[in-house]
């Protein structure tokens, strides 16, 4: 369907969709209160492929402890990282800590607040860029979500994968037809809000919907088709085995992962053997240990993870591989940025 509509239909539109939010938008959301550039941006960010109900409590632990751009911009990665730890995606989190310390340097410690600024900070596309300026600069801005793309496809008719380029167009195309010159934090929030709690993926509530009247899905029976998925393809297994080395004292051997790929600057154990720990660490066990095997699932791979424990012979400072490798006591390894799986099993095995 063209995204093309009348002025009147466009503010038709945008005044039942926000008469809805007045009386059943969520607005005791955390990032709603003292609203400000920043805390709309960490919001948006941790929002990204997670729920509300999960984000909440990182959000208010993350804000305590980084109130500002210039408190996370000096803060380690190490620490950004273990706030994060358990959202996933880390990648957003080494983003958002870099974007900080750009804008510590180039922007007085204040977000732009411009589109095409916004954008060039690592993690900000266009959609995030376009709900912290319309919601922290009551700036009229089409945003487009995951949530948004939704319902959006199913109230326009917009037929494909919202993945491909012409599909991603003109869901663009129609966001911002629809978009009306008043209340642009509103219009933004309720947008996002008709998504996530009555354009359900599952069982939506057409019955409560303020726009149900003109809805293409609706109307052509087809609400479970749109929007289109991707093909799907077969979810490949892997395997590895990490070795938890510890030594006399109690202290565990972590290694630093790349900046990028999977787990990417977090602390972890090193994917190894216990009998390859000797040749390729430098290390000496006294007795190692098979544990329990289990299955950690990521969004495009599921990973099979053979744990085992070594007891290490002696005192251990130092092993062969350099600076990436670094011995941590209890107390210590609990502060760092652990992947959420690697650091139950460091629990279960220290309360073991």
């Amino acid at each position: 369907m063209a995204a093309e509509f009348p002025a009147k239909f466009s503010a038709e539109f945008s005044g039942r969709l926000l008469a809805w939010w007045d009386r059943h938008g969520r607005k005791d959301l955390p990032w709603q209160q003292q609203r400000s550039a920043y805390r709309v941006w960490v919001s948006e960010i941790m929002l990204q492929q997670t729920q509300v109900t999960t984000v909440i409590p990182y959000f208010e632990r993350f804000c305590r402890r980084f109130p500002g751009i210039q408190d996370l911009a000096d803060a380690s990665l190490d620490e950004v990282l273990s706030l994060w730890a358990g959202l996933g995606y880390y990648a957003r989190a080494r983003n958002l800590h870099r974007a900080a310390r750009i804008c510590r340097d180039q922007y007085n410690d204040e977000l732009p607040d411009t589109l095409e600024a916004l954008q060039s900070l690592p993690g900000i596309g266009r959609s995030t860029a376009a709900a912290i300026l319309s919601q922290a600069h009551n700036q009229a801005h089409a945003i487009l979500d995951g949530n948004v793309k939704r319902w959006l496809t199913r109230h326009r008719g917009i037929h494909g994968w919202p993945g491909k380029t012409a599909v991603l167009r003109e869901l663009w195309q129609a966001a911002e037809a629809l978009l009306p010159g008043r209340r642009p934090p509103d219009y933004t929030q309720a947008q996002m809000d008709l998504g996530a709690t009555v354009c359900l993926r599952r069982k939506p509530k057409c019955g409560a919907c303020p726009v149900s009247d003109d809805c293409y899905a609706l109307q052509n029976d087809c609400i479970e088709q749109l929007p289109e998925r991707r093909n799907a393809k077969p979810i490949p297994q892997r395997e590895t085995a990490i070795t938890i080395a510890r030594d006399k004292h109690g202290r565990i051997l972590l290694q630093r992962r790349p900046p990028t790929g999977i787990w990417g600057g977090l602390w972890s154990l090193p994917e190894i053997g216990p009998d390859d720990c000797a040749e390729q660490l430098g290390l000496r066990g006294k007795s190692e240990h098979v544990l329990a095997p289990f299955q950690h699932t990521f969004s495009h791979f599921r990973l099979l993870l053979q744990p085992y424990l070594l007891e290490c012979a002696e005192t251990a400072t130092a092993v062969r591989s350099g600076t990436d490798l670094q011995w941590f006591a209890p107390s210590e390894w609990r502060q760092l940025g652990l992947p959420q799986p690697i650091k139950k099993l460091l629990n279960d095995l220290e309360n073991s």
